[in-house]
């Protein structure tokens, strides 16, 4: 075009300063402009003056050189124009100091103050141009300022004229040399390609002044719309980093405010609320700091300040790395040499501008990499007139894999973008350099990443391209420039600018414009071309492959699903379809689903019956359901058309289609997937469109051919086409999108309209409705509708006042009609038609649907698996009978089949309600688990929290409302109701389940309503309570005597027990071990008072069950009155608590010193809290040390003042009566304290002694017989050095001491305290310290029962999450979880003052643990110090005593805790109890040889001490109990035998009949004191937490777990294995099977074996042996004895069998086809020599039957098949006689009878008699005789 050829008719202006009289600061004035009128073309821009001084127009007293620098304006068309301007300045008089008076200005001044006679006013030449060439400008204005200075003789005129009209070449590589007539020359060259920013050196610069970071956060601000602010002082370098910011921003174009000059005068534009790239002076920088949502960029200072509130989205990660790489190696080659050792001689630095067009080039390559393959989103929606062109950028993210990705997100929704689509769209135009790299570099951009040489190397090539393009031609440099000489700058111009001739001026312009209209028009050559689209985008992604890039196999799935679907073989499909609903998580197993239904639809097979639709309406909900609602796959796009194609066939004519199933997805209310939707379409149809018109002419192949590329061909030709033709297609274009918006009104308001109108529910933006039952059919209930109550404006629906449905749709379709029409320019006429027509579409579309929803009514209901019933204990009922739910997974991923194993969840089945537990019983959804049977129970008290959920159920997408339900024995249940329960039902099962969680009374719990079907009356009469008191009170003293009478102390060896009285096995390989026989005997003690015999099954029980037993075998003092009070024993037991006066929560009889009258207990326990006085419960037998426990002191104050002395000194002489009652310590001179302890605490009274700091020395005796076992073995380095820190390790800080237990050299000292209290850190401030008393205080740091409760509700959610983690690392997330519960730590504290208990109390010192109110965390320490330091409690006995006595007696709150009634629902469940059952387990995995009970017994107590379903652990105390009258009933009444009243009696019941309690590994060490480790590295999270055995529920209820019928598998597996060979392996399912239970250990096996359960006692005390045997192998200090036994368990063919080779003479292993060995091969496996076999040997003499003669045989007595056995010699193998013990009656000395041996001692004789005869016997001597009677009598006695 002509006006291309000047340049750009530029404007020429000549400025001076202009101010008022008293301003300091004055405005510009335009002196001349030339031209004086505006070109044609382009007007002359306001407000030039501001730019020209930005600082202000202002006078200074001294001269400054010229300065150049160029604004940039854009006028109101978003034209940019370039101002160079050019200022000097001239000398004008002061105009104050003429006028000789001041003005109002000067009268602030202090009038010293001279004012400069001469001043100097700035002067400014501006050129103005469309066109940016900064060199020239500053060569003209140079130009004719020197011409003006130096006084030349060229007339300014002809200077002016020949710039305005000088001809400027067309773009495209062309140069001129044009002169202004002044001597001067230059050479202009035009970039090749003008579409190509020329940036010279400004982007080298800038990232000089900035750095690289801060480069590319700016970069990444401006392409994300934020607001920037360039700092300089210099307004060149201003002008350059904004030009340097757009130029590496290509090819995208900044569309929003660009100021790179701003004037001060204008700096309120900062606050403008939109975005902007502003230069400032940094003059103004005050000014621009209270910008807060500004990036500052400050070029000189080099720094860039980004307010709190912006977040600048940087580049996705890989390609942010590769950039900043790739510049630091453009700005800084030598950093990848630095390092050499030898470097190369110089490395080439680049020239700044060639270093600038290489970081062009990487800006280019990085756009490149990010929008490859955008041609192929592009939709061509109208070709005629102009092209219409709209970017798919869901598809496009969705195919480059980044949908998630925030910046490119920006980027895309962004203004820049959108020009960049408009303006690179059209697929005809002229291409450039982007455009050939998007189109044939992809590959190679691909192939570069990650390589930054390969990418150097293509950045070099980008680079010269660049180059090429700004300087065509490099070799010209003609700038010959007249410029003012050097010495010019003094001798200043003494004339002022002239005034110039506007006439001349003006010649000159019009005869230029004259010789313009005669020469010939010069045309820029355009070289449009089609576009090339580049290699389309799936080859691009599949290198970074999807995360769920689904298998072959998995698509295979999906393939045969649907062919069985088509072929009606439902059975198939019905086994398949769970592993297609997971498959469809993947995208290809998606886009696989809508091609094959596309094929059946193209097959004419979219009619379906009832079955058929409901699986395709299933798998499309399924696929649609993991689709975004911006459908970046394209997923809803391709089903669109397939759901308005599938129907089937209801009642009356009416087809139901599968749209009306479908809508519950937020993608269907979001206008951006209609709009991208009906783009696509209508693309498609104007592509057809045009292949007909191509067909009739072209011979070639036009399917080929992309709708861009047919674009593109159109365009070429639509200059050739005549007005008709162009018309014509003008109209068919427009027609097609009509056409098109018709369809698309029909199509939203099938998938918008609910099948169900009348329900008035609207579109909400979820796009999920409240779905309510409509049918017993999942389809229709599926399509129950969902619209939404009010769309906000982003997903397209406004608020609706009117509930009609209708009129939403309407809006909804009409919005979207108007936006789609507008842009692919419909005509107003076809518009308006419909806008009339879209209601009635909507409304026909509405009585269609009430017609199909009439119908679907009536379907027939979907049969629906059977209802499993679970088994139920004895005594249990339904209060609620099943309802239909499906059991949803929850976040434990071992049931889903997602970490390997089968899908067992979700289930579908149904929840029962009994009066003890809550029960799951159902099976898996997905047909291929097989029959197999999910059962999820818990008891019903265990519940700790409900809620209701709603829940989308997988298999058909409904939303259900369901509950969530979770247990404290680490249960979770996720249920959703059915949609056949009604909801009125669900309300009653949870009223119900309340009910039976929170009874009004403790009696109305499953232990006592077990077996009454009535209701149970809660009240008792007041009378009966008093009563039973009474009775109690009146007779419990003469009852206790007399129950002790019946017991005797005996020392028994060990041995034994037999199976079924197993109970009675007490001790453990302990010579000396008291223990107490109830059996009367001679030696019985007798007392010196006698008693009545009434009420004596009551009274008996009260001594028993006031752990009188362990105090008799603790030897802690008799019961009996203060008259005949024996005096040499220091304690006795008192009944001063009979009647639970003095505490109500303690025992009725306690132990206490002798010396204490019952008057001063009652006296001393005001002093503590809940009158819980200190009482002996465990005393050492070694050290006689005792340990005490108590509550803590009440605060100060309680006792009245009158009392507070008295009662203070008789607590202190009650505690100086427990200190004497200990064996005396050998007094020294000086006292030894308890080391650690800075600050003084008190405890009792006000005298205690409080520890004080001292080194301690350690007793030889304490070196040289060290005691006790750590846990793990550890070398000698356990007596470690004494770590001084005790003070913070006692109180509950970490210490750094190696294993987590005290030090052994801890407190052993010659000389120590008698007592040390153990008492809260918060309760012993502010006492007096008295070095009088001999206790002394530690004070330790207690959690209280909150600290546990929190602490256990996070241990439930981290064992048993409710939602799966959405973190990758599900093992990473568990152990944060399990931390943050904190319930390790507590362990830890709990462990840890234990053990310092144990090793003081082992050291010979008496403790007494006095924390909180004595029932929490007191119980806990002494539970467990006695269970390290006592190994009794570790025999299962013995542990039943310690809970009986420290838990029950002693008065836990199991009720309270364990929020078991109403009452006590606020205060929530604390597991105080299970975590000493948990701290027991840490010891027990540290000692597993010290326990005779298994983890499975303390797993049983967890359960069933929260289960309710045994009355052991109700109710607070034994107080409660007896006033319930339970406590004493579990003995006498047996009304009903299958209901145990109490947990002992039914795992006494248990262990006779399974080994499940006892510890195979059991072979404790004699007087073993455990020191377990305590630090939470040696802890482990208890299994009890986290497993789960979905076959059969927990297997606590042995009922249930043993009445699972075993055979019928074994018949099937003997039927098989005649047909083929059985396989030896077996499948074990995860969180399914029980491990124990299938894969039983060898001996569990052998015992489990059908084989022993016929045999006799004997068997069992054999196996019994034999585990002895196989424990004592693993001991660590075994006898010869025991060595001498070999055991090995061997794994054979089938199964495990037991082999047992002694001596090693005979290895004999059953093998597969004998089957399961008979007794007797077992036996003969022993080897007749063997020791432990023969436990006693030798010949005696035996008188044969009636007249038969005395013989010599070869004896052999064998305790574990109990049998005497008799050999003809001792080699022989073959038994000549048994004589089985078990019928032997007794042993006794004997008299020689007929024939017997002669010169024998007569005491050498001794008979045995059977139940059958009398045998008689002859040893050698007497002293053999009687070894053989002791030896038998042993046998028997152990029988």
């Amino acid at each position: 075009r002509r006006l291309l050829l000047v340049l750009m008719h530029p404007f020429i202006l000549c400025f001076s300063l202009c101010f008022c009289v008293g301003g300091s600061e004055g405005q510009g004035r335009i002196l001349q402009r030339f031209p004086e009128k505006d070109w044609e073309d382009n007007p002359f821009p306001q407000g030039l003056e501001l730019f020209c001084q930005p600082s202000g127009w202002q006078l200074v007293p001294e001269r400054k050189p010229p300065s150049f620098f160029v604004s940039v304006l854009t006028d109101i068309n978003s034209e940019r124009h370039y101002c160079a301007c050019f200022t000097f300045w001239k000398s004008v008089e002061n105009p104050q100091v003429c006028k000789g008076e001041p003005s109002e200005a000067d009268e602030d001044d202090s009038p010293d103050v001279l004012q400069p006679a001469q001043l100097y006013a700035p002067k400014s030449l501006v050129l103005v141009s469309r066109l940016d060439h900064t060199e020239v400008f500053r060569n003209c204005l140079s130009l004719i300022y020197t011409v003006h200075v130096d006084g030349l003789t060229v007339p300014m005129e002809t200077v002016i004229g020949n710039l305005l009209t000088c001809i400027i070449p067309i773009a495209g590589g062309s140069q001129r040399t044009i002169t202004l007539g002044a001597g001067d020359r230059q050479v202009i060259q035009m970039p090749i390609n003008d579409s190509l920013p020329v940036s010279g050196c400004s982007v080298a610069q800038l990232f000089r002044q900035l750095g690289i970071v801060n480069v590319l956060c700016l970069f990444c601000a401006a392409l994300t719309e934020h607001k920037i602010l360039f700092l300089s002082s210099s307004y060149q370098r201003l002008t350059d980093a904004c030009r340097a910011l757009l130029a590496i921003m290509f090819p995208l174009k900044y569309s929003f405010t660009y100021v790179p000059i701003l004037p001060g005068k204008l700096l309120e534009v900062l606050s403008t609320p939109t975005p902007f790239i502003i230069g400032v002076n940094s003059h103004f920088r005050s000014e621009t700091q209270e910008l807060l949502d500004v990036i500052i960029a400050d070029l000189d200072g080099g720094t860039v300040t980004i307010p709190e509130c912006v977040h600048i989205s940087l580049l996705p990660e890989p390609l942010l790395h590769h950039t900043q790489t790739v510049i630091s190696m453009v700005l800084d080659p030598e950093l990848e040499v630095a390092d050499h050792a030898f470097p190369p001689s110089s490395v080439q630095l680049a020239t700044l501008k060639i270093q600038d067009k290489e970081i062009r080039a990487v800006f280019l390559w990085l756009f490149a990499h990010l929008f490859q393959g955008y041609r192929w989103c592009l939709h061509i929606i109208r070709i005629h007139p102009e092209p219409v062109i709209r970017f798919h950028k869901a598809a496009f993210l969705g195919q480059r894999a980044l949908a998630e990705d925030d910046f490119l997100m920006k980027v895309l929704d962004g203004m820049a973008f959108a020009g960049f689509v408009s303006e690179r769209g059209p697929p005809y135009r002229a291409t450039d350099l982007f455009d050939d790299l998007i189109a044939n570099q992809v590959e190679r951009i691909r192939q570069e990443t990650g390589d930054p040489h390969k990418v150097m190397k293509h950045i070099k090539e980008l680079a010269e391209q660049l180059f090429r393009n700004e300087n065509p031609y490099p070799a010209v440099t003609m700038h010959r420039v007249q410029r003012t000489a050097e010495n010019a700058q003094p001798r200043l111009p003494q004339t002022s600018f002239p005034h110039l001739d506007e006439v001349s001026v003006q010649l000159f312009i019009d005869h230029a414009a004259a010789k313009l209209k005669t020469a010939p028009p010069v045309v820029k050559a355009e070289l449009k071309g089609m576009v090339p689209t580049g290699p389309p985008l799936a080859d691009i992604v599949d290198r970074n492959g999807n995360v769920l890039a689904n298998s072959a196999r998995r698509l295979e799935v999906v393939r045969n699903c649907i062919t069985y679907i088509f072929d009606n073989k439902m059975l198939e499909a019905k086994k398949l379809m769970p592993a297609v609903l997971r498959a469809l998580k993947g995208r290809a197993a998606r886009v696989c689903l809508t091609q094959e239904l596309n094929l059946h639809v193209l097959q004419n097979r979219a009619v379906l019956d009832d079955q058929q639709f409901d699986y395709i309406v299933r798998m499309m909900n399924c696929t649609l359901q993991d689709c975004s609602h911006m459908d970046e796959h394209g997923i809803a796009a391709a089903l669109l058309p397939l759901v308005t194609a599938f129907c089937r066939k209801l009642g009356g004519g009416i087809t139901q289609f599968a749209y009306s199933c479908v809508q519950e997805h937020m993608v269907w209310t979001n206008m951006q997937f209609w709009e991208a939707m009906f783009y696509s379409d209508v693309q498609k149809h104007i592509r057809a469109l045009y292949l007909e018109n191509g067909e009739e002419g072209d011979t070639s192949s036009p399917k080929q051919l992309s709708a861009l590329e047919l674009a593109s061909e159109q365009s070429r030709l639509w200059p050739t086409l005549s007005k008709e033709q162009q018309q014509e297609r003008v109209q068919k274009e427009e027609s097609t999108v009509f056409s098109q918006a018709i369809h698309y009104a029909n199509r939203m308001s099938y998938l918008l309209l609910p099948l169900d109108t009348s329900k008035n529910r609207l579109l909400r933006n979820t796009g999920l409705g409240d779905v309510e039952s409509v049918s017993n059919s999942y389809v229709t209930n599926s399509i129950a509708g969902s619209m939404a109550e009010s769309y906000d404006t982003e997903s397209g629906f406004e608020d609706a006042e009117s509930s009609d449905v209708a009129n939403s749709v309407v809006r909804f379709i009409n919005r979207f009609v108007d936006k789609v029409c507008n842009e692919s320019g419909v005509t107003n006429e076809h518009l308006k038609a419909l806008h009339t027509m879209i209601p009635d579409i909507v409304q026909m579309h509405i009585e269609t649907l009430d017609a199909v929803h009439r119908e679907s009514k009536r379907l027939p209901p979907i049969q629906k698996p059977k209802l499993l019933r679970p088994t139920l204990l004895p005594g249990e009922e339904f209060v609620m009978d099943g309802m239909r739910v499906h059991l949803i997974t929850d976040g434990r991923e071992e049931a889903t089949g997602a970490m390997g194993g089968p899908p067992l969840l979700p289930a579908e089945g149904a929840i029962f309600l009994s009066n003890y537990r809550l029960i799951f019983k159902g099976t898996p959804t997905d047909p291929l688990v097989g029959e197999q049977v999910v059962t999820r129970s818990f008891p019903i008290a265990s519940l700790t929290k409900e809620k209701r959920i709603s829940v989308n159920l997988p298999m058909d997408q409904l939303v259900q409302e369901g509950l969530q339900l979770r247990s404290c024995t680490f249960q979770l249940m996720k249920i959703a109701f059915d949609e056949e329960v009604a909801s009125d039902l669900a309300e009653v099962f949870r009223k119900h389940m309340h009910k039976l969680r929170y009874p009004q009374h403790v009696q109305g719990t499953f232990a006592f309503t077990v077996g009454q079907s009535a209701k149970l009356a809660v009240e008792h009469k007041t009378k009966d309570k008093n009563q039973s008191l009474k009775t109690l009170s009146k007779n419990l003293v003469k009852s206790a005597k007399r129950t002790i009478g019946r017991q005797y102390v005996t020392r028994k060896k060990y041995s034994p027990p037999t199976w079924e009285n197993r109970s009675s096995f007490q001790s453990e390989m302990d010579e000396d071990e008291i223990s107490v026989s109830e059996e009367p005997d001679q030696s019985s003690l007798t007392l010196s008072s006698t008693i009545r015999s009434s009420d004596r099954q009551t009274m008996s029980n009260v001594v028993e069950r006031a752990c009188c037993r362990d105090y008799q075998r603790l030897g802690l003092g008799t019961l009996s009155n203060s008259l005949t009070r024996s005096k040499n024993e220091p304690f006795r037991i008192s009944t001063v608590n009979r009647m639970y006066t003095v505490c109500r929560s303690y025992p009725g009889l306690l132990i206490v010193p002798q010396s204490i009258p019952d008057s001063t207990i009652q006296r001393i326990c005001r002093c503590y809290r809940q009158n819980r006085f200190p009482v002996v419960c465990w005393r050492n037998s070694r050290t006689k040390a005792l340990l005490l426990r108590s509550a803590g002191l009440h605060a100060k104050g309680v006792v009245g003042p009158s009392q507070a002395d008295s009662t203070s000194l008789e607590q202190e002489k009650y505690l100086q009566a427990i200190i004497s009652s200990m064996p005396s310590y050998s007094e020294a001179s000086g006292r030894n304290t308890l080391s650690g302890f800075t600050s003084s605490h008190m405890t009792l009274g006000q005298r205690a002694r409080v520890i004080s700091l001292s080194q301690p020395r350690v007793s030889v005796k304490a070196r040289n017989s060290p005691r006790g076992k750590w846990g793990s073995i550890r070398g000698s380095g356990r007596l470690s050095t004494y770590n001084p820190d005790v003070g913070n390790r006692l109180a509950g800080k970490e210490s750094p001491q190696t294993n987590g237990g005290p030090s052994e050299t801890y407190f052993l000292r010659q000389q120590r305290a008698y007592l040390y209290i153990i008492g809260d850190k918060s309760q012993l401030k502010g006492g007096k310290q008295d070095s009088f008393q001999q206790w002394e205080v530690v004070p330790i740091e207690v959690f209280d029962v909150r600290q546990v409760k929190n602490s256990f509700k996070k241990l439930m959610k981290a064992c048993v999450p409710s939602s799966p983690n959405t973190e990758p690392n599900t093992n990473m997330n568990f152990h944060r979880c399990l931390e943050e519960s904190e319930w390790m730590n507590l362990l830890h504290k709990v462990l840890q003052v234990s053990v310092l208990v144990v090793e003081l109390l082992d050291n010979g010192s008496s403790v007494m643990v006095s924390l909180e109110d004595g029932w929490d965390v007191t119980t806990q320490v002494v539970s467990l110090v006695q269970l390290l330091s006592d190994p009794y409690y570790r025999t299962i006995d013995g542990f039943r005593l310690l809970v009986e006595k420290e838990w029950l007696s002693f008065g836990h709150r199991f009720s309270h805790r364990g929020a078991q009634t109403l009452a006590s629902q606020s205060s929530g469940f604390t597991p105080v109890f299970l975590q000493f059952l948990d701290c027991v387990h840490q010891i027990h995995l540290q000692f597993p040889m010290e326990f005779e009970f298994s983890q499975y017994y303390l797993k049983f107590l967890a359960y069933h001490y929260v289960s309710n379903r045994f009355r052991t652990f109700l109710l607070d105390s034994d107080y409660e109990r007896i006033e319930l009258g339970v406590l004493y009933e579990e003995k006498g009444e047996r009304k009903n035998p299958q209901v145990c009243k109490s947990v002992w009696d039914y795992i006494d019941r248990l262990n006779k009949k399974t080994p499940i309690f006892y510890n195979y590994m059991f072979s404790p060490e004699e007087e073993e004191v455990l020191k377990p480790y305590s630090f939470i590295s040696n802890l482990k999270v208890w299994d009890f937490y986290t497993e789960e055995m979905l076959s059969e529920g927990p297997s606590f209820d042995w009922e249930l777990v043993r009445g699972r019928p075993e055979k019928p598998q074994e018949e099937a597996g003997d039927r098989q294995e005649t047909t083929a060979p059985k396989s030896q392996r077996r499948i074990v399912w995860p969180c399914y099977d029980s491990l124990s239970k299938v894969l039983p250990d060898a001996i569990t096996k052998l015992l489990m074996c059908r084989t022993w359960k016929l045999k006799t006692n004997y068997h069992l005390t054999f196996i019994y042996k034999l585990l002895m045997g196989c424990s004592l192998l693993m001991s660590s200090n075994l006898s010869h004895q025991r060595r001498s036994q070999g055991v090995y368990l061997q794994e054979s063919g089938v199964g495990s069998s037991i082999n047992l080779a002694l001596d090693c003479e005979v290895s004999a292993t059953s093998t597969p086809a004998a089957g399961r060995p008979s007794t007797s091969t077992l036996y003969s496996q022993f080897q007749s020599t063997e020791s432990e076999n023969r436990s006693f040997e030798g010949i005696l003499y035996k008188k044969g039957a009636l007249l038969k003669p005395w013989k010599p045989r070869w004896f052999v007595l064998d305790k574990t098949k109990h049998q005497l056995r008799y050999y003809e010699t001792r080699q022989d193998k073959d038994c000549k006689g048994v004589i089985d013990l078990a019928e032997v009656e007794s042993v006794f000395p004997g008299t020689p009878t007929m024939g017997a041996p002669k010169n024998i001692d007569d005491k050498a004789f001794f008979d045995l008699k059977t139940t059958k005869r009398v045998y008689n016997f002859c040893a050698q001597d007497s002293t053999n005789a009687q070894l053989w009677m002791d030896s038998i009598q042993s046998c028997l006695s152990d029988a």
